[in-house]
């Protein structure tokens, strides 16, 4: 309850006033994984509009990767929030997400062909503008929209919200076609401040269009409302930062913005 309710104040900042958004459970397949999504658009008018994919956290396809995705459609796109576990598949202990979120790192191609199902099935919705597609991850599911940045996936923009920069795979000079922007905080114990320089020295060797916005004092996970909850049961160095919640998805929204106009 506590993050719908601290999320749905973020939206009303942003929301215009005329939005009817509409939400629903939708179910989509890679190869022979049956995998769910959730899909958020305003159907008060039928234009064509650039498609978001939204990638969890460790936690897995959750009610805040779904919000998210309503958060984006008042902004006027229609979003998908993707399953990168399969089925579904949450989390309720730290050691589960690890186990989860490390068998799809450990299995890239499986990991690729998953969001790809995404992207194909956003393609294929008729409100989606298919030349205008982007996509927002969060901790793990930075990491996955970063990966697929580096692979060259064709992408007008990608967002990583506190998510992971570390790769085994770096970009390849001119092979980074979405334009990056990063979110990070500046007291993030596991994205330090020389993961957040290595990154920075990979994209420029890349030749890629990137930006990074560093957030004083927020630590891990501080988009998530609920991050304090689990800091306190898991004993975990994460935080809920407000202000940098606030500010990374108004950063998002100039990056977006520019990103779509191209």
């Amino acid at each position: 309850m506590k993050t719908v309710l601290m999320l749905a104040l973020l939206v009303g900042l942003f929301a215009p006033a005329h939005a009817a958004i509409r939400g629903k459970e939708v179910e989509y397949k890679s190869g022979d994984t049956a995998l769910k999504g959730y899909l958020a658009y305003d159907d008060s008018n039928d234009a064509k509009r650039p498609g978001v994919l939204v990638v969890h956290e460790w936690w897995g396809y959750n009610e805040y990767s779904r919000e998210r995705a309503r958060m984006l459609a008042q902004l006027g796109y229609i979003a998908l929030a993707v399953d990168m576990y399969g089925d579904g598949k949450t989390a309720a202990h730290p050691d589960d997400a690890k186990k989860f979120s490390a068998e799809v790192m450990k299995n890239l191609p499986v990991g690729e062909a998953r969001f790809r199902a995404a992207e194909e099935f956003l393609k294929q919705q008729p409100q989606t503008d298919t030349n205008k597609i982007g996509a927002v991850g969060y901790c793990f599911g930075g990491g996955v929209v970063l990966h697929m940045a580096r692979i060259g996936e064709d992408l007008a923009g990608v967002v990583s919200f506190h998510g992971s920069l570390a790769t085994a795979e770096k970009a390849k000079p001119g092979a980074v076609k979405a334009h990056i922007l990063v979110c990070t905080g500046g007291a993030d114990s596991f994205i330090p401040a020389d993961s957040v320089k290595e990154f920075e020295n990979e994209m420029t060797d890349a030749q890629a269009k990137f930006k990074i916005i560093t957030y004083k004092d927020a630590t891990h996970s501080f988009t998530n409302p609920d991050a304090d909850k689990y800091a306190q049961q898991f004993k975990m160095p994460i935080a809920y930062n407000k202000d940098a919640d606030e500010k990374s998805w108004n950063d998002m929204k100039i990056f977006f913005r520019e990103a779509f106009a191209r």
